[in-house]
This record gives C-alpha cells, structure tokens and sequence, in this order.
C-alpha cells in the first residue's frame, strides 16, 4: 500500500507478517472474536473522551497483541485498554473519518434510529481508531449511522470499540466491505468517495482504483460517470435505492448532461410515478420518448397503491396492488432465518378459510 494512500501523520508499518495479508472482514472477524470475550456490558468503563486513566483490565492475552502496531500498542498500555473491550465515549471525541465508504444518511433513517436508541439504548458497540496527532479524539470505522443518531437523540455518550488500523485506503476497504455484506453500500456513496479518491490522487486511475477495490474498471466507470451528478438530483435517488440502481442512476446522468437539473428531477418523479423501467429510460435519453409520453409497455398493469416496508428502519422493499384480486410483494436484503419466517407466515394466512 502507498505511503499517499494514508491520511496525513499516519506511517504505514511494514508488511511482514501473515496477520497483515488478511483481508478487511478477515480483521474484523478477529475483532468480533475479542468482542465475545470481552466484559459485558455491566462491566463497561472509560465514561469520559479517554478510556481509563489508569489500568484496570486484565492482561490482554499476548496472541492477541501479537501483530498490534506501535501507536496502537502505546495508546493502549497507556490508557488500560484490553483488545475488545467495549467502553463509552465521549460522543463529543467522535468524528468521522475521512476514509467513510458512506455518504449519504438519509435524515428519516436517523430519525427513526433515533428513537429506537432513546427507548432501548445503544445494543451494538460502534468501532473506533484512536486518532493519534490528536489525543482524546477518534474517528468512526463503522457505526456513523449509529453515531449520528445518538446526537439526534441528545446522548452524550457513545458505547466503542478501539480497534487496531491506520485511517487510509485499509480502513477504507474495511467498512466498504462492511456494508457490501449488508446491503447498505450505494452506487451514489461509490460515486462520491471514488471520485474524491482520484482527486486527491490516493489513486492514479480508475484501474488502479478497481484493482484495489477488486471491482471491474466498467464498474468503478459507471460510478464515477454518476458522480457528475449534483448532489440535491443524487439526493432524490438515495432515498429509493430500490428503484435507482447503478444502470438506472447511469441513465439519468446521461439524461442530466443533456437536460439539466429542473429536467432530470422531472424525469426522477416520473419513474418513480409510473415505474418506469431502466430500457424506457435509455429509450427517453435517446430521444425515442420524451419524459412526458407514457412508455409504458402494452398491457402491463399500473399498480393501484404501493406500500414500502422497512425492517429496524432501512427500507427493504414494497408491497404493491393491482386491480381487485392481485398482491406483488418484493423484498431484499433479509437475513435467511427472516425470510423462511415470512413465508411461513405467508403459507399459514392462505391456509386460514
């Protein structure tokens, strides 16, 4: 990895043993591993910016410090800290880190978390990196969604994780990662961070780029072509993933760099409005229809209402009708224990007479 790939004060340490070579879920798979050892949460400590003021935790198993780096090692002997263990923070010490995969929080998302952590409290520990040029502070490797709704809900304290990586590229990738495996990654977070990337020259090209991320260059293109867009059109998209993907968000960009903003935020509001799909789109960008004129494909039934369903908060999918006598439900991203229950519940309501 470069030197340039690091945020500024950060020294990459050298490549020399296999721990280093595991990949970003790899690491935190280990991570999780501590956390099941660590003290629960009656034993939580550190209720200020800093941990502890002195050591109070018991000695850290030495194959678990094995591999730490230098800064991390001193932070953690000076301030008590055994790997895993979780502790609250100031959420005053907390910011974010320059190397976010996440771009885009949507405001209701946060709102509804927001709630959610003033009835029930934090459950799950966010992960932090000591930012070591500025003692007492840190920034979020994952868990920004969760931080910003503690602030929404007027929390002062934050429960954490102090991990062990440099804030550059890795950590990066650690967090990409992350939300790939949850479904939460956006081609428009991508658009974003990707082109940052490139400006600040943390990478030459979009190959080396899509080399690093292991990602086709066709598709880190795409991304970067939509990051042309502006934000307030991007904006609209975010908050309907499920119907804006990478080649919808690519037609409307293409559609944007002919028409405009006032057009384009017309064009988003008709295909959300008659679910249009993305070849009627393509068809509009190449002048075959205007945004106007109904594209619809001969016989294919408007949806009479449309409900979205959200699990915790983050939309999942929709339930739509049509005429009298048909249900179209479509849903994403559940886990397989939460999917075999619905249709369960499913087959026992159409078994009822």
């Amino acid at each position: 990895m470069k030197p340039s790939q690091f945020a500024k004060g950060f020294q990459a340490r050298p490549d020399t043993t296999s721990s280093e070579k595991r990949t970003a879920l790899d690491r935190l798979n280990a991570i999780d591993g501590l956390v099941q050892n660590a003290p629960k949460a009656a034993d939580i400590v550190g209720r200020t910016s800093q941990p502890v003021s002195t050591p109070v935790v018991a000695e850290a198993d030495p194959a678990e410090t094995l591999n730490e780096s230098a800064e991390y090692h001193a932070w953690r002997i000076e301030h008590g800290y055994r790997p895993g263990q979780v502790i609250e923070l100031a959420l005053k010490a907390i910011k974010p880190s320059p190397f976010n995969p996440r771009h885009f929080y949507l405001k209701s998302s946060i709102a509804e978390l927001a709630v959610n952590l003033a009835k029930q409290g934090q459950q799950q520990a966010i992960h932090v990196i000591p930012d070591y040029d500025n003692p007492g502070t840190y920034f979020v490797s994952d868990g920004g969604r969760r931080v910003r709704a503690l602030k929404e809900a007027n929390k002062e304290l934050v429960k954490a994780i102090v991990i062990d990586l440099p804030i550059g590229i890795q950590s990066y990738k650690l967090g990409y990662d992350l939300n790939v495996q949850r479904d939460s990654q956006t081609v428009f977070d991508n658009a974003i961070v990707w082109k940052r990337f490139l400006d600040e020259k943390y990478f030459q090209s979009q190959k080396e780029l899509a080399e690093h991320l292991g990602l086709d260059e066709s598709t880190v293109a795409v991304a970067l072509s939509i990051a042309k867009l502006p934000e307030v059109v991007m904006q609209e998209m975010v908050a309907r993933t499920d119907r804006f993907g990478s080649n919808m968000a690519y037609q409307v960009g293409r559609y944007h760099s002919a028409r405009g903003s006032d057009a384009t935020l017309r064009l988003i509001n008709k295909i959300l409005s008659d679910d249009l799909s993305t070849r009627q789109v393509a068809d509009i960008v190449k002048g075959r229809a205007t945004a106007q004129e109904s594209t619809k494909v001969a016989g294919r039934q408007r949806y009479a209402q449309r409900l979205e369903i959200k699990l915790d908060g983050v939309a999942v999918g929709d339930l739509k009708t049509y005429g009298e006598d048909r249900i179209e439900l479509r849903l994403k991203g559940l886990s397989k224990e939460k999917r075999d229950d619905i249709l369960k519940q499913i087959e026992q309501m159409l078994q009822q007479k």
